[in-house]
């Protein structure tokens, strides 16, 4: 399994686990004195769909689509690399400015910077993927 593939795995789990504990401490009482928890829910959505559903297709897809005609690589190392620091850097942009944006707080520019490096973070997925989806 290549590194990539890896790296792109575990931060997946990593999300998973994160929304898991997102969730039982906004369901719990912890909620009723820390009412900012209630704000969390699109951080939460966030993290199960981008930090975990997509790390994870990104990640499988980088391993098992087949590779370049007459090559032994998966693509450009350096794109999917960058796919992955800009989809967990726009990650953890939103997770520490989406509570805040909701809670009243100025994080409306670090919202179109995590938004914008997740755009690029799938753009370069793309580009690097494209050309390894031929016909037979």
């Amino acid at each position: 399994m290549p590194t990539l593939t890896r790296w792109f795995i575990k931060s997946a789990m990593l999300s998973l686990l994160a929304a898991f504990l997102l969730a039982v401490a906004m369901h719990s009482s912890l909620a009723d004195r820390m009412p900012w928890l209630r704000a969390v829910w699109p951080t939460y959505l966030h993290l199960l769909v981008v930090g975990w559903l997509t790390q994870l297709i990104f990640g499988v897809a980088f391993w098992l689509f087949p590779k370049h005609p007459g090559a032994s690589v998966r693509g450009s190392e350096r794109l999917g690399w960058t796919s992955f620091v800009l989809l967990n850097l726009g990650l953890l942009l939103r997770l520490w400015s989406e509570p805040r944006a909701l809670l009243g707080g100025d994080a409306a520019g670090l919202l179109v910077i995590s938004a914008v490096a997740q755009l690029l973070a799938g753009w370069a997925f793309v580009a690097n993927t494209w050309p390894r989806i031929r016909a037979r």
